[in-house]
């Protein structure tokens, strides 16, 4: 018995004493946590939150990056700063519309602050999943209307897209493929532009011209102008275009890159219909096209890309030739080649010849080598299977030639002139262009029968 009670008495005690060191444990492990993580503040755990926020206000953005990399925590407590109204002032600047400070290059300093927050904001997410990176830096970003699709009331004076467009590239350099997709379809969904765009190329071109800018812009200035490696521009044309039909693709690629009014910035329609244009109204839409048919644009063959340059030339009606043939100048060698090689390969011999006729021209007029030309007509007449196909386009362009100079010359006679003597300055660039074109035919035929001899 008494054994016995000095048995459970003694165990007694030694049951409380486990409990007692169990919980003294617990105590221990929170303390280490606590000091674990205040020793990763360093030098700031000794300051108070205010007080840190306060130091803030001294560093640059770019200082303020790299204090994110310290640590873990000193990162969280950064992202709290941003959050908060004082960082939010600090650090959402919104002088968009004010291009001209003192002391500063035309809207440069502001581009330079949002690229600085594109590199603090990737930096102090980088632990996240790229679903919840997002979702937190729409959060820090959706007061700022002027990075909305129609969020500015004056959209060609203000630098609001551009600078969301530089803080989006410097956020997601480096991440792939998929992940960029997913930026994407985040910033479709945001500014609901799928919908916009079957607005726009659903209706009459010129219907919505406010939407049509709205679009331009948007898509230029956040998705496509600041990318340093044409695979990266490459990449984010093809998520504009793809969605679509090709008839639609031409139609979105002409409000992209085509030309604008220089008055109101918006989308000009009958601008290769109704009279020959520069380069300037060409280039976006051929740098455009080259980009596409690059190599690097994995997603497209070159068979999409001639189809997209065939649709392309009947937005919204048929272009004069003159203006194809300088589109397809611009376009490059390969794709000028293989549009034309598709022609002659189909049977259209007489569009061909048009075509061929008006390459010639357009040298002539601006001052293009001619020989090029020439060269150009020799590898197409490679790309016929029988001599008798070859001659029977050669013949038909020595017809265009003649049919454009004696169409030309009776406008002269008629006596239809207006200011700028139009039909005379034709017919002097039209006999020029073909006598040149005939003359680079001779050099060369006298420099191959020289090698023979």
């Amino acid at each position: 018995m008494t054994s016995t009670a000095r048995t459970s008495y003694t165990s007694a005690p030694h049951q409380k004493h486990r409990r007692s060191s169990h919980r003294s444990r617990q105590c221990g492990n929170a303390a280490d946590t606590d000091s674990q993580s205040l020793s990763t503040l360093g030098y700031f755990k000794t300051l108070p939150l205010e007080i840190f926020q306060m130091v803030l206000k001294y560093l640059s953005v770019k200082d303020i990056s790299m204090l994110s990399m310290v640590s873990k925590t000193i990162s969280n407590r950064l992202i709290n700063y941003i959050s908060t109204p004082s960082g939010n002032r600090r650090l959402l600047l919104q002088d968009f519309h004010n291009l001209e400070l003192p002391g500063k290059r035309e809207g440069s300093y502001i581009l330079e602050h949002y690229k600085s927050l594109g590199l603090l904001l990737k930096r102090c997410t980088l632990l996240l999943p790229t679903k919840d990176r997002l979702k937190y830096i729409h959060k820090i970003l959706s007061e700022v209307s002027c990075f909305k699709l129609n969020g500015c009331a004056s959209p060609l004076h203000c630098l609001g897209l551009q600078c969301y467009g530089v803080f989006l590239q410097i956020l997601t350099a480096g991440w792939d493929e998929l992940e960029c997709h997913r930026v994407f379809n985040f910033l479709c969904e945001l500014s609901n532009l799928p919908r916009k765009v079957q607005t726009v190329v659903s209706s009459k071109p010129g219907s919505a011209r406010k939407l049509e800018l709205r679009i331009r812009l948007y898509c230029r200035s956040v998705l496509l102008n600041h990318w340093i490696h044409r695979s990266d521009s490459a990449f984010w044309l093809t998520r504009i275009l793809k969605p679509w039909p090709m008839v639609n693709q031409a139609r979105l690629l002409y409000i992209i890159f085509g030309p604008v009014s220089s008055l109101d910035g918006h989308v000009v329609w009958q601008k290769m219909i109704e009279a020959p244009t520069d380069e300037t109204s060409l280039k976006g839409l051929a740098d455009a096209i080259k980009l596409l048919y690059d190599t690097e644009a994995r997603e497209w063959t070159a068979d999409d890309v001639i189809s997209l340059v065939d649709e392309l030339s009947v937005v919204p009606r048929e272009w004069l030739l003159e203006n194809n043939a300088r589109f397809l100048i611009l376009s490059g060698n390969s794709i000028c080649f293989t549009f034309m090689a598709s022609k002659a390969v189909n049977g259209r011999t007489l569009e061909l010849a048009r075509l061929m006729v008006f390459l010639a021209l357009v040298c002539e007029k601006d001052l293009y080598c001619m020989d090029w030309a020439v060269k150009m007509m020799q590898k197409v007449c490679k790309v016929f299977g029988t001599p008798a196909e070859r001659n029977n386009f050669l013949q038909c362009v020595e017809n265009v030639f003649a049919h454009m100079i004696m169409d030309t010359l009776q406008a002269v006679l008629s006596g239809d002139r207006d200011e700028e003597d139009s039909s005379f300055l034709n017919l002097f660039h039209l006999v020029n262009a073909q006598a040149n074109f005939h003359k680079e035919i001779l050099y060369l035929t006298m420099r191959g029968n020289g090698s023979t001899a």
